[in-house]
């Protein structure tokens, strides 16, 4: 017979307690799961919702290691974590999903570009440098990204021209070539312990000019079969050699020759896989619970057109966060927020996301735009 989880002292434990946590809890009371969370800062998002949180910072190494031997598996909701603390509670014996090995596969987007090159995974073409080169013969523009650190657009910046180069931080880095593609698109791949593997439909992203953050994500993308075949399959290429467990985000570019390149990953609910909450049969954080219990995988199909847009901080304000012009979204049909409990806004900070549905995907998008223009994110 196998270990209880439900009702029992079984305890699941996540580090960061960030708005993906939060939402990650929703399933975990659903099905009543103990739940540890730790994060650095007690007014964390997912402090409400957990059975225990620690205040702790997860980077450390002894505050990773002090939590993960109270848990039976240990999830993240981050990359960003002391991974030899996490190598080591799986050499005593502690289940940690993802796994060390994958965590530090990505977390270093060297290491990621460097792991697509090997084992022969489409991806746009770049060499990396331990600190940038000022001199460089490489035409313009490119990408710069840092290998360590990036997040939400930060860490990555445009490289127009000589002067571009300046102020990089003077760390190991990437010089990527700038693809000239038709269409930003992501596929979730869902694969629990025993192999299991599924993936969500194909979503189309549109990003912020300036932040460089996703400001839509539409469900289905607005691609035919064909695309949306070939992205599943590279998207299981990268999964099945991460060999993972959880969720595993892949953003992709459609170039404007029809090929599909991989960007980037995340082991971890993504911000591409919100508007499963409303428009699919299993939402991402669900799913992600499923994977890391090795519980059967549930139905990725969508059950209705969505849309997701992002509520981020105004650019121009700092300080306790107001939502102004709530109640206008929500007389509109087929609208749900979700706030994601920071007191604190400043200039583009995930503050929470809307999700619109529809039958017809152009009427959702156009009704997402509405809410963009509607709701503001702005300071006292």
């Amino acid at each position: 017979m196998s270990t209880p989880l439900f009702s029992s002292a079984f305890t699941l434990g996540i580090l960061g307690g960030g708005q993906l946590g939060k939402m990650m809890l929703y399933t975990t009371r659903k099905w009543d799961i103990g739940t540890f969370v730790m994060d650095k800062t007690e007014d964390a998002p997912a402090f409400q919702g957990c059975d225990v949180f620690f205040e702790g910072d997860i980077m450390d190494y002894e505050a990773v290691m002090e939590f993960g031997q109270q848990v039976d598996i240990l999830t993240i909701e981050i990359e960003n974590i002391n991974v030899q603390a996490l190598q080591d509670l799986e050499d005593q014996g502690i289940a940690v999903s993802p796994s060390a090995r994958v965590l530090n596969l990505i977390r270093n987007k060297a290491r990621q570009k460097s792991f697509y090159q090997e084992n022969g995974i489409p991806t746009a073409s770049f060499e990396i440098l331990q600190q940038p080169d000022l001199n460089t013969n490489r035409e313009f523009p490119f990408i710069w990204k840092s290998a360590e650190g990036g997040y939400d657009g930060k860490g990555v910046k445009v490289i127009r021209s000589q002067e571009d180069l300046a102020d990089l931080p003077q760390q190991e880095c990437i010089y990527e070539d700038m693809i000239d593609f038709e269409l930003e698109l992501a596929v979730i791949v869902a694969r629990n312990t025993s192999g299991e593997i599924k993936t969500y439909p194909v979503v189309e992203m549109e990003f912020h000019p300036e932040a460089n953050q996703v400001e839509y994500v539409i469900c289905p993308a607005r691609i035919d079969d064909a695309i949306a075949d070939k992205a599943r399959a590279i998207a299981l290429q990268v999964s099945e050699a991460y060999e993972h467990v959880g969720l595993l985000a892949v953003e992709l570019f459609l170039t404007k020759d029809g090929d599909i390149l991989v960007n980037e990953v995340a082991p971890r609910p993504h911000n591409s896989g919100h508007y499963t909450i409303e428009g699919s049969v299993t939402d991402q954080f669900e799913q992600h619970v499923r994977c890391v219990l090795d519980l059967p995988l549930g139905n990725t199909d969508s059950t209705i057109g969505a849309v997701m847009v992002n509520l981020v901080g105004d650019e121009h304000h700092t300080g306790n966060v107001i939502y102004d012009g709530m109640n206008d979204i929500l007389q509109l049909s087929g609208v749900t927020p979700h706030i994601y409990g920071k007191a604190q806004t400043r200039p583009f900070r995930k503050m929470g996301h809307v999700t619109v549905v529809d039958q017809d995907i152009n009427a959702a998008r156009k009704r997402a735009e509405l809410v963009k223009n509607t709701i503001k994110v702005v300071a006292q």
